[in-house]
């Protein structure tokens, strides 16, 4: 047995309290190198004599009582297997270990490290309650607690400015007719609040029950990444009437809205860092930021700032959100649009580069408001170190992007390489965050997914059809579902697409049907997901298990017509959630080019 590769750790996603009387806990080891790993898990306070449960000391003598539980495997990645099983310790204590058993060997895994068993010690080690992880107390208070409607939430990302424009009045100087040309990043088209607003029933239609808003304060950019006041809607999107408005109604239809902060960094307008730049030194905002030296750089001039900044940028000055005064001020904004505008969730930009302390007083500030307000950050790599209860709920979830992508849409993957990449996405989180973290294929940040696809239509689909049936939040990047293409930043940022002639209605009625597939099916949602071999390497095949349903998910991600044969899986006639069609268990299986199959 491989021992090197055994790891566990009593802690983030190895072993978490799922629930109030629930504990999660994940085991690795090499890959095919176990034939079975045997949990023993206990009350430490537990003891009984005369054998019992567990108990291997002596006849007569007292002993630990544990009970048994046979893990399940997980997920299989290149390297490694990953073990699962849950316990519900009925005192709320507990300690455990695990065996570990493959044809040649047994070895016990705990707190004090690896024993390889044999007839001499094996009583002695299991015995010996030292020898066991320890979860002292399964407390309510560390729990980590994710919003329940966050898990049955499909997102729409819009991009304010790019959206609708339905108040001309209020457009910035220099507008250009919508659409008129692909966008630059300094060019306005007028996208605003109540453009939002007024197609809220286009979304409803669509399925949306989410949308998340790139950021609506006051700015100078097209973008407002650079925001100036944290407190003002821009002028240019509309009042904080016309929010409240687009709010009230998003939420008489069913629909979720999240805002986009950015604590990182301000703008270059923003007041206190035009305060510095005018005082120097004797300004009272001098340590809101973090300046190397004085006079501070300025925009015009050549070089790099002088003063810590998102990148290099000098218009984006970074903020010091140690500093008490600097906590205090963005406390307040994520309070102000909480308790004012009763919004449900806050997407934080650069959530990585703030410091931890910060996003724990944050949390508590905006759940003492809204006790199920959703917090997502902006993280692109593993993020645990912000998803263990205490500060966010979810993350971007780009490294399943960056899989869906590389396997469907650039073809820079293989079949098995993907499989590999999604186990590890699976057991990358603990199982509340799994269930809610938000996932996407494409952003204002990235190339859109057709121009990723070389614009090739059923590659697109086929990637939302897979995204669809991942647990979590997933999202549409805002006219995803017309067929809008466009490159990186600004590409990706043009102009929603109205005229009806010009949309792919083909596609939205596509969307359309996914979306509603997976609020009705319970399976799709869940977590519980299972490959199986199909014999062809361009097929794969997973099944999605709920309590009263189990459906399963065939895909081709190739350009040819693939035949299989699924009787050996499929023991009874199922129908294709996706045409209604059914399929006999008995016949072989025919799959279209870059197609899916929901089979039920």
């Amino acid at each position: 047995m491989n021992l090197h590769a055994i790891h566990h750790l009593p802690d983030a996603n190895y072993a978490y309290p799922y629930d109030k009387e629930t504990l999660h806990l994940r085991l690795r080891t090499a890959k095919d190198d176990v034939n079975q790993v045997t949990l023993h898990a206990g009350d430490p306070y537990e003891w009984k004599s005369g054998g019992g449960g567990g108990n291997l000391n002596a006849e007569g003598a007292m002993g630990w009582v544990y009970e048994e539980i046979v893990m399940q495997k997980e997920a299989s990645t290149d390297l490694f297997d990953f073990w699962f099983a849950e316990v519900k310790p009925p005192y709320r204590r507990s300690r455990y270990g695990f065996m570990i058993e493959n044809d040649q060997q047994k070895v016990f895994c705990g707190d004090t490290g690896l024993f390889v068993l044999d007839a001499d010690n094996e009583a002695a080690v299991l015995g010996h309650i030292g020898n066991y992880f320890c979860h002292p107390f399964l407390n309510a208070a560390d729990v980590f607690e994710t919003p329940e409607w966050a898990k049955n939430t499909v997102w729409y990302q819009i991009f304010p400015e790019r959206f609708n424009n339905a108040d001309p009045t209020i457009s910035p100087e220099g507008v250009l007719p919508w659409g008129s040309e692909d966008p630059w990043w300094y060019t306005f088209f007028g996208g605003d609040l109540l453009g939002i607003t007024e197609k809220l029933d286009y979304l409803v239609d669509l399925g949306i029950n989410g949308i998340y808003l790139c950021p609506i304060f006051t700015s100078p950019s097209t973008h407002k990444y650079d925001t100036e006041d944290y407190f003002e809607i821009d002028p240019h999107f509309g009042t904080k009437e016309t929010f409240r408005q687009f709010v009230e109604l998003a939420h008489a239809k069913g629909i979720k809205i999240m805002l986009d902060m950015v604590v990182n960094h301000c703008g270059y307008n923003f007041g206190p860092w035009q305060d510095v730049l005018a005082h120097g030194e004797n300004s009272e905002y001098k340590d809101w930021f973090h300046i190397r030296n004085f006079p501070v750089s300025r925009v015009e001039e050549e070089g790099l700032p002088n003063y810590d900044a998102f990148a290099f940028s000098k218009r984006m000055p970074k903020m010091r959100t140690e500093n008490p005064a600097v906590r205090d001020y963005f406390l307040k904004v994520a309070r102000y649009w909480v308790e004012e505008f009763d919004i449900d969730g806050w997407r934080l930009d650069v959530a990585n580069e703030v410091d931890h302390v910060f996003w724990r007083e944050f949390r508590k500030e905006v759940r003492a408001v809204k006790d199920d307000i959703y917090i997502l950050g902006e993280v692109w790599h593993d993020a645990n170190p912000w998803l263990r209860g205490d500060q966010f709920d979810a993350v971007m979830n780009y490294p399943l992007t960056n899989a869906i992508n590389d396997f469907i849409a650039k073809d820079k993957m293989t079949a098995k390489e993907f499989v590999d990449t999604i186990a590890r996405v699976q057991v990358m989180y603990s199982r509340n965050v799994a269930e809610v973290n938000f996932n996407l294929l494409g952003s204002h940040d990235t190339a859109r997914l057709l121009t990723l696809c070389n614009d090739n239509k059923q590659k697109a689909l086929l990637a939302y059809t897979f995204l669809i049936t991942q647990p979590g939040s997933p999202c549409v990047y805002y006219g995803d579902e017309i067929g809008m293409n466009g490159g990186n930043d600004p590409g990706c940022r043009k102009c929603m697409v109205w005229d009806e002639d010009l949309q792919d209605h083909d596609m939205f009625t596509y969307f359309k049907n996914i979306i509603n597939l997976r609020k009705k099916h319970p399976a799709l949602r869940s977590i519980e997901m299972k490959w199986l071999a199909t014999g062809d390497e361009e097929v794969l095949l997973f099944k999605k298990i709920a309590p009263n349903e189990t459906i399963y998910v065939v895909i081709n991600n190739s350009d040819a017509i693939k035949t299989v044969d699924l009787s050996t899986i499929l023991t009874d006639n199922h129908t294709d959630l996706l045409t209604t069609k059914t399929l006999a268990s008995t016949s072989e299986t025919t799959i279209l080019p870059y197609t899916a199959l929901w089979l039920k």
